[in-house]
């Protein structure tokens, strides 16, 4: 095993080795297993680790970048309609929520609520402390490492209700995510939007988190004034935000949560039924979150005592499975299942 500086020329040596192979192979017309091509080669120059994607993409010729790109972009779905998702968190703040974790004075508290701290946006917005304008530009820098086109991207402002902060708070953190594209510094947000529709990195669309009580009328009109063309309605059972959201020009997305306490299977599928059948409802989108019961959340507390109990995980995939049949085709399934980690 090699030390030091002797380390990184292998690591170069052998770097520049793949790219090679990966040229030779490309010119005669067959497909190369990148993984087995990387053991081999680190293995050759006794490397203690293979060499990692974002270095090979870099190392890539000019001359070779257009078609070699794609072939090494890493999650190649994440870009494949041509639109690039930045998902950004405001800070840390406390709505009252029985079954959300974080937020203060939480067991998470360095997390913002409805998150643990663990899933990737909320480690990178930690590591960012919550700066929107660092949160856009790191995140912007590792999708192309990766091999992304970024030239179109689409925010989503996750992290409790955005709405409920203060507006100056607001104002700020939405003026930063479009200084982040156009490398202005604005002073409104009316300022930060026409500097970014005029930027080489576009933004095409902001879909911000919200929940019920701030889909009113006032909000939907300054969450216009941001460049939201999308709402994530976190509504948890069928509730009556969706005309107003509808008819201001938004896309919606909703939250819906099955399982949750003195609710019962009949109910959680005769509202899914309304939701799909009823034309004042009909979302564009679903993310479907069965309910979890996670330390420090006030759910966690009445299961302990014995006064919520889950379904047993057969009924819950059962009902699950009903939910998913009811989906017409025009509704876009985004998540089925939180993205927390499992030891939680």
């Amino acid at each position: 095993m090699l030390d030091g500086e002797l380390q990184d020329e292998a690591k170069a040596k052998a770097v520049n080795e793949i790219i090679a192979e990966l040229i030779t192979k490309h010119k005669d017309g067959k497909d190369v297993d990148l993984n087995r091509l990387k053991c081999i080669v680190s293995s050759r120059h006794g490397l203690s680790h293979q060499p990692k994607l974002v270095d090979i993409i870099a190392a890539v010729p000019a001359e070779h970048r257009s078609w070699l790109l794609p072939k090494l972009k890493a999650k190649p779905i994440r870009t494949a309609s041509g639109i690039a998702i930045v998902a950004v968190m405001c800070k840390p703040h406390r709505n009252i929520c029985v079954y959300c974790p974080g937020g203060p004075d939480s067991d998470f508290e360095y997390s913002t609520q409805s998150y643990t701290g663990y899933e990737p946006t909320s480690m990178r917005a930690i590591r960012a402390r919550y700066n929107p304008f660092l949160q856009t530009r790191s995140r912007i820098t590792q999708l192309m490492q990766l091999g992304h086109n970024v030239d179109k991207i689409e925010f989503i402002v996750m992290g409790g209700t955005f709405m409920s902060l203060p507006e100056d708070y607001r104002d700020y953190f939405i003026r930063n995510l479009h200084d982040a594209l156009s490398g202005h510094i604005s002073t409104n947000v009316a300022e930060a939007v026409a500097f970014s529709e005029r930027s080489r990195v576009k933004c095409i669309g902001i879909t911000i988190e919200t929940r019920p009580d701030y889909c009113q009328p006032k909000h939907l009109d300054e969450m216009l004034s941001y460049g939201c063309t999308r709402l994530e309605i976190g509504v948890e059972a069928v509730c009556e935000c969706f005309e107003m959201s509808k008819d201001t020009g938004y896309k919606v997305v909703i939250h819906m949560m099955p399982n949750l306490p003195n609710v019962g299977i009949e109910r959680d599928l005769e509202q899914f039924i309304e939701l799909f059948e009823n034309p004042a409802f009909r979302p564009d989108g679903l993310k479907l979150y069965p309910t979890l019961v996670i330390r420090g959340t006030g759910l966690y507390e009445l299961w302990k005592t014995g006064r919520y109990k889950s379904y047993p995980p057969e009924i819950l995939v059962d009902l699950t499975a009903r939910i998913l049949a009811l989906i017409p085709p025009w509704t876009r399934v985004y998540r089925v299942q939180r993205d927390i980690p499992m030891p939680l």
